[in-house]
């Protein structure tokens, strides 16, 4: 072969190799450039309405709101379900960041589910926003670097709902309370805040989490205590449930008080405004709250299931991706892939602020702090629209809604 072939072999040689690497770069600069999000919750159970692909498409209308793109920044959306079940949300999430490299994982109902995930991101160090998992341990004994409570607790639910209720002459309850974290925390708050303002809990009981259809027999016991107000420290379609067998069998009719410790605004449409009026529950998000929640359920509404509006677990999905992408923003995305714990602090030292939910902040302890809205199911002569269900009673302010940062025994808060 004579020189000048030679040469022109191996210049096409390198040129070859140099093409054959341009792909593998570009797909490095784009994932080092890349953010993942990972959804986990319950797509197919009895909270798929109150989480389920809802809080997928408020997620994905945080990152379009944002405009990322525009900035250069990518942003990848992957869903798990969890099952309601512990160990599924642990392997998941050890996958997703083992394997896929997901940076922050959201939502996580089931108080069970979300400790367990808590544990997995602090030791990973990720980012874990807790919009559904209503236990108030997670800025308690549980508290992490890593993770924020986002949308609401049991502490905050027990104190605005069975405050009222006890306020209102509810001085005697007995608790139907679903048996698995969740359920123990709201019946334990709940009755704290009874206990101190002078009240008696009669009793409880405890249901089997998941698959409890049938309450009939907890709800002979409940009315057998003579209890005032029958607490309801379940959520979903355990609250449904309840509350339907509860009017089939005339409880209201006697006398007796239903408290639903947690109810969304999808319950209230599963159950309808002819079974559902007159309950009082509480939430830090509704959809027709004001000019700027109408806006945010106006943009994500084509993208939700079935017509549903997007409840306060949902919009906390897209409150806390806002406020992380933000943060993420402020550090470059590389040192917020790097460090989770850091973009946490990053978080807590920046306010809060968007159409779902308006100005807040984040404590030391990750619970981030909004108002707190005491609201009454409306009848069917009251409601003047699709979705028109509340009325509202009471706000609590943000500083004073949630359970005092010295009483948590948080052990990231110092003396």
């Amino acid at each position: 072969m004579s020189a000048v072939n030679r040469r022109s072999v191996l210049a096409a040689g390198a040129a070859g190799a140099a093409w054959g690497a341009l792909p593998y770069r570009s797909a490095r600069a784009q994932a080092a450039n890349t953010i993942k999000i990972g959804v986990l919750n319950d797509q197919s159970g009895l909270y798929r309405d109150v989480n389920g692909p809802g809080s997928v498409a408020c997620v994905r209308q945080a990152i379009a709101d944002l405009g990322l793109a525009a900035r250069g920044i990518n942003v990848e959306v992957v869903v798990g379900d969890h099952q309601n079940r512990p160990d599924v949300g642990v392997n998941i999430s050890r996958q997703w960041i083992d394997r896929d490299g997901v940076d922050m994982i959201i939502d996580v109902p089931t108080s069970s589910v979300a400790l367990a995930v808590n544990t997995v991101v602090r030791e990973k160090n990720k980012v874990f926003i807790n919009s559904s998992g209503a236990t108030s341990d997670l800025t308690g004994s549980a508290c992490s670097p890593n993770t924020v409570h986002w949308t609401y607790d049991t502490y905050m639910l027990a104190k605005s709902t069975g405050g009222a209720m006890v306020r209102a002459g509810g001085d005697t309850w007995f608790f139907i309370t679903a048996d698995y974290a969740f359920g123990h925390a709201l019946e334990r708050d709940t009755g704290n805040f009874i206990r101190a303002a002078g009240g008696r809990v009669l009793g409880a009981v405890r249901t089997p989490f998941p698959g409890t259809t049938d309450f009939s027999s907890f709800l002979v016991q409940a009315q057998a205590s003579r209890a005032k107000v029958i607490g309801l420290a379940n959520a979903g379609g355990d609250t449904i449930n309840s509350i339907k067998q509860a009017a089939e069998f005339g409880v209201t009719r006697r006398g007796v008080k239903l408290a639903a410790l947690l109810m969304f605004i999808s319950d209230v449409h599963s159950l309808g405004l002819q079974t559902a009026q007159g309950l009082v529950c509480t939430e830090t998000f509704y959809w027709d709250l004001n000019a700027n929640t109408r806006a945010f359920t106006q943009r994500v509404l084509p993208n939700m299931p079935q017509g549903l509006r997007p409840g306060m677990a949902q919009a906390g999905c897209y409150s806390g991706t806002m406020h992380y992408l933000k943060a993420v923003m402020e550090l470059g995305v590389a040192a917020a892939k790097a460090d989770g714990a850091a973009t946490v602090a990053r978080m807590k030292a920046i306010p809060t602020e968007d159409d779902a939910f308006g100005p807040g902040s984040i404590r030391i302890d990750g619970r981030r702090l909004c108002p707190a809205y005491l609201l009454e199911v409306k009848t069917p002569a009251e409601s003047r629209a699709p979705w028109d269900y509340y009325k509202l009673l009471q706000t609590t302010a943000a500083d004073e809604a949630f359970r005092p940062l010295a009483e948590g025994g948080c052990s990231l808060v110092r003396s």
